[in-house]
């Protein structure tokens, strides 16, 4: 069956033919054209309609055109129903870890893989409540202050990537987790007061997790190993330490032995510097009681 049967009214764009047009920036990715052409395929070759895939799915039939033509990310259940339904002997779903990954921004994606890895993690936030203790809301509220502004798909797109992150505390054997966070972030009630309180008692919550130790950096201190800005650094099982640093849309990931261990050792001090865990939720819930 030929890869070029057209629906009616699709440009060859959306199709996804040889020489045509690419989707605009940010529409989407390789690996969701694949996807899509893939999954086109299958259907074509079962002999469904796209309404008829919609309605056995619990998708629009628009929806179901997007997924095909790599404007938007299927979810991985989406994906599970649909390989089974085309009948496609598990090739959608042997893609469906590409294209979680492709719910994050391109700079992000290698980390994101280190993460899902990870057996332990240190994070250092500065700026705004790290991404792995965030709510849905104060997520949400982040992502609509960029600048130039994201589109309303690309916002909803980023906050269902952040949120499939957090399963890493679900995860069998979860990791070892450490956050210091600047008191300034605390202080900072990005998306107002509303959703700055759902988010100080998601950090008392997550923060009585057994394997995960929240920490707050006061503004008082005159000392403080972290000047230079946040960092991650990440231990995967066998493997040597790696360090993620992000500013402005631009990420490094730091291998070479030297400079994560000078990383590591920086860690090292702003937790000696910053409140014990105990005083930080302490701390979180003094503050949650003034807002």
């Amino acid at each position: 069956m030929s890869e070029l049967v057209r629906e009616p009214g699709e440009t060859a764009a959306e199709q996804g033919e040889p020489g045509a047009a690419p989707p605009e920036p940010g529409t989407g990715t390789e690996i969701l054209r694949v996807f899509g052409r893939q999954m086109k395929l299958c259907r074509l070759r079962a002999g469904l309609e796209r309404p008829e895939v919609g309605a056995r799915t619990g998708y629009s039939p628009s929806t179901i055109a997007a997924y095909e033509q790599g404007r938007r990310i299927p979810p991985p259940k989406f994906i599970d129903v649909v390989d089974e339904l085309l009948d496609s002997g598990g090739l959608l779903k042997a893609m469906k870890e590409e294209v979680a990954r492709a719910q994050y921004p391109a700079f992000f994606r290698d980390a994101a893989r280190l993460e899902a890895e990870a057996v332990e993690l240190w994070v250092y936030g500065t700026h705004a409540v790290p991404g792995l203790l965030q709510t849905e809301e104060y997520m949400r509220a982040v992502f609509e202050m960029w600048r130039p502004l994201l589109d309303e798909e690309t916002v909803q797109q980023r906050v269902a990537g952040r949120l499939a992150r957090q399963d890493i505390f679900a995860r069998k054997r979860a990791p070892l987790v450490s956050f210091v966070i600047d008191e300034s972030v605390l202080r900072r009630p990005l998306g107002g007061r509303a959703v700055m309180r759902g988010q100080m008692e998601q950090l008392l919550l997550v923060g009585a997790y057994r394997n995960v130790e929240i920490q707050v950096m006061p503004l008082d201190r005159e000392d403080n190993a972290g000047v230079d800005g946040p960092f991650t650094v990440l231990h995967r099982d066998g493997d040597d330490q790696v360090a993620y640093l992000e500013a402005q849309g631009r990420s490094t990931i730091v291998s070479e032995r030297t400079e994560v261990r000078g990383i590591v050792s920086r860690y090292g001090i702003l937790r000696a510097q910053a409140l014990t865990p105990r005083e930080s939720l302490a701390y979180i819930e003094k503050s949650l009681g003034e807002l």
